[in-house]
């Protein structure tokens, strides 16, 4: 599995990134997880607001932090 965190590195962004692995620990599934800074990528998939998530190139959550569990939804 690919997961990528889409922002600039605010403090959202930050969270979303903790969040992320927080939750692919907890499932114990194999992921590969990027942070994503570049602002020409974002545009890739249509993002506007950030932070976002993208996983196995499919948008998830864009514009929010979602919290460990919903993460967890999204990833299994």
């Amino acid at each position: 599995m690919k997961v990528e965190v889409l922002g600039p590195g605010c403090p959202k962004c930050e969270k979303l990134l903790a969040n992320t692995k927080e939750a692919i620990k907890q499932l114990g599934v194999n992921a590969e997880v990027t942070k994503v800074t570049n602002i020409a990528d974002f545009a890739k998939y249509g993002v506007m607001f950030t932070p976002a998530l993208v996983v196995d190139g499919k948008l998830k959550f864009a514009g929010k932090v979602p919290n460990v569990e919903e993460l967890k939804k999204s990833l299994s």
